[in-house]
């Protein structure tokens, strides 16, 4: 990627601590959670929530905490209330696998049930889910429109323009002059954006990794997440891992 053009995407840090971008000539905020938010159709984005990965590794004797869907559902709540979207679109793999609808627990049920009583809940559809949930409200979809941009799971492997999916969960290393650290992020060259995963047993993919080779026309801008606010990163600034 280090032979792509220079960078030519707009972005400014916003008060609420994220950052906003231009992308496909439409300004995005990207939040400090993960999520993304489009306020003038103010819809709100989450991608890879990976809803029971905890209980599915437990079912093959990798015993985890059993509490990831309930902190990624808390995570996902509190942006809802916070911003009070009218549409909240959940880009795929929002299950870890065809079973996990039947292992959540009746509170996070609620919880989802809760979400989709106050907005538009849309489950576009992923690998690990390909056919959306069959007990839970809302629209199954494979892909949705916003203002000219386009909202799916998994990016098409050609530069798009107005593209915006999840599925490789970027994670971003920043070299620093002491060492680096390691954090999870969203990609975009100004024309596509690849969001962070949501859930809380996601974890991260490397945007140095082959994986994203090909899929922007310049050299991107990640955008890290930190505790309270994100960060800006230049591509030169990335290390592989």
């Amino acid at each position: 990627m280090s032979a792509l053009p220079a960078h030519r995407y707009a972005y400014v840090a916003s008060p609420c601590g994220g950052t906003l971008v231009e992308l496909a000539g439409v300004w995005v905020l990207l939040r400090a959670s993960g999520a993304l938010w489009l306020a003038s159709e103010r819809l709100l984005a989450v991608a890879d929530l990976h809803l029971e990965k905890g209980s599915a590794y437990a079912a093959r004797g990798q015993l985890l905490p059993p509490y990831d869907t309930r902190e990624t559902l808390a995570r996902l709540a509190a942006e809802v209330g916070r911003l009070r979207p009218r549409t909240v679109a959940l880009l795929g793999d929002s299950f870890h696998d065809g079973g996990g609808e039947a292992r959540l627990a009746s509170a996070d049920t609620q919880a989802l049930r809760a979400i989709a009583a106050v907005a538009n809940l849309v489950w576009i559809v992923g690998n690990h889910d390909r056919e959306g949930p069959k007990g839970l409200p809302g629209e199954i979809v494979s892909d949705i429109g916003a203002c000219g941009l386009s909202l799916t799971h998994e990016p098409h492997p050609a530069p798009r323009q107005g593209e915006i999916a999840g599925h490789l969960h970027p994670a971003a290393k920043i070299k620093g002059r002491v060492g680096s650290v390691r954090r999870r992020c969203f990609i975009t060259d100004g024309e596509r954006l690849v969001a962070p995963a949501f859930g809380a047993y996601a974890g991260g993919l490397s945007v140095k990794d082959a994986a994203f080779r090909g899929l922007f026309v310049r050299a991107p801008l990640a955008v890290a997440l930190g505790e309270r606010q994100t960060h800006a990163i230049a591509w030169s600034q990335l290390a592989g891992d």
